[in-house]
């Protein structure tokens, strides 16, 4: 069931890419699908330098996954971040139920989510399931406050489910799966474990335990007095109701704006204007005032799988999104108030069409300018080698990163930072390309060294050809790589020049 369910209410409702292009200057083929859609990547003839900081303990969901299944990770860590209170400590949410201080390079657990809710906690099943993301108020050394997302299912979710769907989406009267977000108040700010009380925020039900609720996180940029200081972002995905994961199940649900599937969310926790008292909805966003049905919570919509998303700490303070894509494109988008990114109609620059047996994209329509879709500023595309199968799972899902503004890497200075998960490989675009409505930036691929400055792959660096790779940010701007494989956090401390020059 596609349904926005707060407390008991509802709101109804890689590489250089060879050539840069436009959406609109990709030279269509014919009628079919498009056959390398973006042109394979180079190498850039750079690599960043990691050091090893740290080990997180190692967990599991409950119940345990099969050895080898993708979910049987050393510890299923998927973001770092710093708690803004000037202590320096480091924080780090594990998807199997934990949150992680990292103090003197040794991390200790602060707050058993998992445990908290064990009742109808969900760390199984999909890869975006259990305690998803968290974020720490920016006021947090003075109030105590910070937020979670985690997902819940079973029985014991039936008293908080209205009886009431959304007319004409075929779904069932209960969402089996919620997304939930939880505000926690900590009694000591300081303290390096947490006592103190939470209180729910809103929870949003889905079809599936696929893309669910992905991140949350504040403007980092904004500062006291800000229209945007203290507002929360909710990337909220599509709930798997479109493509291969829902065979018979095509919706619209990411351009219906009735519902928060598939949506980038702003709202005030501290308000109470919403639709269950619990948080506010900020006067600034985009659909408030508007006629129609639409969620006043919707900051853009059009969204897959809207995995991360950060703010370029330089010039304009931009917001940068990446969105996983279904057949052949990841995607990074320039986020604006209002944006439409165009799924499940569009995927990155082209056309998506459900159920397509070729499983590939399609050129944009002489007409395209009339829907007003905003297309991705950085996109790479999984380019099958020749005889692979159509619909082949491809093992590529793009995970944004940030803009470096910081100090310790001037080679970095204005590149924005990001990867393919799955290989773990590490690319970066000039965020002074990336704009909204002009040609696609340039994609390079880095390389990676170790401290000693010996050339080495994320793979070996995890043991695993499955890094599950993921960034973090502290915050003076440095960066962090994290792999579930093996649960380590490694610093990036510099670059070194390869042996390939670009092209």
């Amino acid at each position: 069931m596609i349904r926005f369910i707060s407390g008991v209410m509802v709101s109804v409702a890689v590489f250089v890419m060879a050539a840069c292009a436009s959406p609109k200057a990709i030279a269509p083929q014919a009628a079919g699908p498009l056959v390398h859609p973006l042109a394979d990547p180079v190498a850039s003839g750079l690599g960043l330098t990691l050091q090893e900081l740290v080990t997180i303990p190692p967990s599991k969901p409950n119940p345990p996954p099969a050895p080898g299944d993708n979910l049987d990770r050393w510890a299923r860590i998927n973001y770092l971040g710093e708690v803004p209170d000037g202590s320096g400590r480091l924080f780090v949410p594990d998807l199997n139920g934990k949150l992680y201080l990292i103090k003197d390079d040794k991390p200790q657990t602060y707050l058993d989510l998992g445990a908290e809710f064990a009742s109808n906690f969900l760390s199984t099943k999909s890869l975006s399931s259990g305690f998803v993301s968290a974020a720490f108020d920016p006021d947090y050394g003075k109030n105590g406050v910070f937020y979670t997302v985690h997902t819940e299912e079973g029985p014991a979710l039936n008293p908080k489910v209205p009886q009431t769907k959304v007319p004409d989406l075929p779904y069932p009267q209960n969402p089996p799966v919620h997304g939930v977000v939880t505000e926690w108040k900590a009694a000591d700010p300081a303290a390096d474990t947490f006592h103190g009380t939470h209180r729910e925020v809103l929870r949003i039900g889905f079809f599936d335990t696929i893309h669910g609720i992905q991140q949350i996180g504040f403007n980092s940029t904004s500062r006291p007095g800000d229209k945007d200081y203290g507002l929360l972002y909710i990337a909220v995905g599509d709930g798997g109701v479109v493509g291969e994961e829902s065979p018979g199940m095509v919706t619209t649900v990411p351009q219906d704006l009735r519902v928060p599937q598939g949506k980038l969310l702003r709202i005030d926790p501290r308000g109470t204007n919403g639709a269950n008292g619990q948080y506010g909805i900020p006067a600034g966003n985009p659909f408030v005032g508007r006629p129609g049905a639409a969620l006043r919570e919707i900051y853009a919509s059009g969204l897959r799988d809207p995995v991360r998303f950060s703010w370029d700490p330089g010039e304009g303070h931009r917001m940068f999104l990446s969105n996983i894509g279904e057949q052949q494109i990841e995607s990074v988008y320039e986020v604006r108030p209002g944006d439409n990114f165009g799924w499940s109609q569009r995927e990155g620059p082209f056309v998506f069409k459900a159920g397509d047996p070729s499983c590939g994209v399609f050129a944009l329509p002489a007409d395209d300018g009339k829907f007003g879709y905003a297309y991705p500023v950085v996109a790479f595309a999984h380019n099958p080698p020749p005889g692979q199968p159509p619909c082949r799972t491809s093992g590529h899902a793009v995970v944004g990163g940030f803009v470096y503004r910081g100090s310790n890497v001037p080679e970095l200075r204005g590149k924005y930072l990001f990867g393919d998960f799955v290989p773990g490989r590490i690319f970066y675009a000039d965020a002074n390309e990336m704009h909204s409505g002009t040609r696609l930036a340039k994609v390079y691929e880095l390389a990676v060294f170790t401290g000693t400055g010996q050339p080495v792959s994320m793979q070996q660096l995890a043991g695993s050809s499955r890094v599950d790779l993921r960034w973090g940010a502290d915050s003076r701007g440095e960066l962090y790589i994290l792999s579930k494989a093996n649960g380590k956090v490694w610093r990036v401390t510099g670059t070194h020049r390869t042996s390939t020059p670009p092209r």
